[in-house]
């Protein structure tokens, strides 16, 4: 059986060599599993709303047909992978920092009912931790909260192991 293709997706300050995906990426290869990381940055320097839609359009081209996806990805990146898992093959969600509301953006949030895991930081400035445990309770979802805030730059390794436990139900 060929193993589903991995979208790591940076956030919005950031970029495809950002520190939490390229942690995935590092993660991802010897498990055997192909990844990209989509370089979003000139979606980004709009700081505009109207360009979410944009980035996901540019996530899903990504996608090769039907063939079998995990989509992963850290704030925005968490954001737009959770919507794109609706309109692509996604079999799974690996989701860090996620909003789960954009101010001004006016597609409702949603994600695929997939194995999904939660990475977020107790005192994430931006995106607050409990609209995320509320979007995992209401899905049932596996969330895990660290001492933390948005960057998660003290758990960058955590982040990563959690990404391989999540990864190895898919060896």
């Amino acid at each position: 059986m060929m193993k589903p293709f991995l979208i790591l997706s940076h956030g919005l300050e950031s970029g495809p060599d950002a520190t939490k995906v390229s942690a995935l990426a590092k993660i991802a290869g010897p498990l055997g599993f192909a990844s990209v990381r989509p370089d979003y940055r000139d979606l980004d320097a709009h700081r505009d709303v109207r360009y979410i839609d944009a980035r996901i359009a540019q996530l899903k081209q990504h996608a090769q047909g039907d063939a079998p996806v995990i989509l992963a990805g850290s704030s925005m990146g968490a954001f737009i992978s959770a919507l794109a898992s609706l309109e692509v093959n996604c079999i799974g969600l690996f989701l860090i920092a996620l909003p789960v509301a954009i101010p001004d953006y006016a597609r409702a949030f949603d994600a695929a009912r997939v194995p999904t895991v939660l990475v977020h930081g107790w005192d994430d400035e931006l995106c607050p931790a409990d609209e995320a445990i509320a979007f995992a309770r209401s899905r049932g979802d596996a969330i895990t909260l660290v001492r933390d805030d948005h960057r998660l730059s003290n758990h960058v390794d955590f982040v990563a192991g959690q990404f391989r436990l999540f990864l190895e139900q898919f060896a």
